[in-house]
């Protein structure tokens, strides 16, 4: 089971979005981003996804600072392509932000991706 951990002003609506998918091989959990910080670091926690209104700024901050620039991406306001995804998973990218305008494009299109990965 691979655990997604939703963060900042719109993770009841990223939480509900990837619920609705259905994905059984996915639990969804909102979060805080002190608390995902500490969990992904101790590995009880695969991915996280942030939001904010400008998908660069407080959706990262934290997690960016302790887990560090080489393990986060941030989507900002634009809307990556299900390839870009995949290559930032495959990249080891952990930690993503986007506007939380976006999130009934991203947040599936983020979910299907971390589901195919396994």
């Amino acid at each position: 089971m691979t655990k997604i951990l939703t963060g900042g002003v719109g993770k009841a609506e990223v939480t509900a979005v990837i619920g609705k998918l259905g994905i059984d091989t996915l639990e969804v959990v909102a979060s805080s981003d002190m608390d995902a910080a500490m969990k992904l670091r101790a590995g009880q926690a695969d991915y996280y996804l942030g939001t904010c209104h400008t998908g660069a700024g407080a959706s990262l901050g934290v997690l960016v600072g302790l887990m560090g620039s080489a393990a986060c991406h941030t989507f900002g306001r634009s809307v990556p392509t299900e390839e870009e995804v995949t290559a930032l998973l495959a990249d080891g990218k952990k930690v993503f932000g986007f506007s939380m305008d976006q999130t009934d494009v991203i947040a599936p299109l983020m979910a299907r991706a971390i589901a195919a990965r396994g």
